[in-house]
């Protein structure tokens, strides 16, 4: 007896339970879409990037939004782009030099939390130290990135 009314009672909690759940909203595509962290696709580019376009085509004009996780112990060499990038960091440690001789021991770190504007046509390097950094760059397409190294 005390089976069969314990079943009845965890029964009726369960159905409580569902009953008080929200409703599963559909939202309205036309309003917004969105991207999981899960629904990204991470692509290898090399020199320890991993990219994630998130909006728009950089290797095309117009803007894009993408998602960049630098390894640690991974650091560009001095280069600049012909257009403005905003750049916040979203996680880890990110580095940033400028100028065209490249020392990775005169960059400066910048924390999860930070936000970089790197002008167009100016020289800099910058990555990852001893853990990886993840950031979001928003900028104008064509993102070439052009080598200034001095040599």
């Amino acid at each position: 007896m005390a089976t069969k009314r314990m079943a009845s009672i965890v029964g009726a909690l369960v159905a409580l339970v569902a009953f008080l759940q929200p409703a599963k909203a559909d939202l309205n595509p036309s309003a917004l879409v969105y991207k999981k962290p899960n629904q990204m696709t991470w692509k290898e580019e090399g020199g320890g990037l991993k990219t994630a376009v998130l909006r728009g085509d950089p290797t095309k004009p117009g803007t894009y939004i993408m998602l960049v996780k630098w390894a640690p112990h991974h650091m560009s060499r001095p280069h600049f782009h012909p257009n403005d990038r905003f750049i916040t960091v979203l996680s880890g440690t990110w580095w940033v030099g400028t100028g065209n001789k490249y020392e990775p021991e005169s960059t400066v770190p910048m924390p999860a939390g930070s936000f970089v504007t790197h002008f167009a046509k100016g020289v800099h390097y910058d990555g990852a130290k001893d853990e990886e950094a993840t950031l979001q760059i928003v900028g104008e397409g064509p993102a070439t990135m052009i080598p200034a190294e001095a040599k």
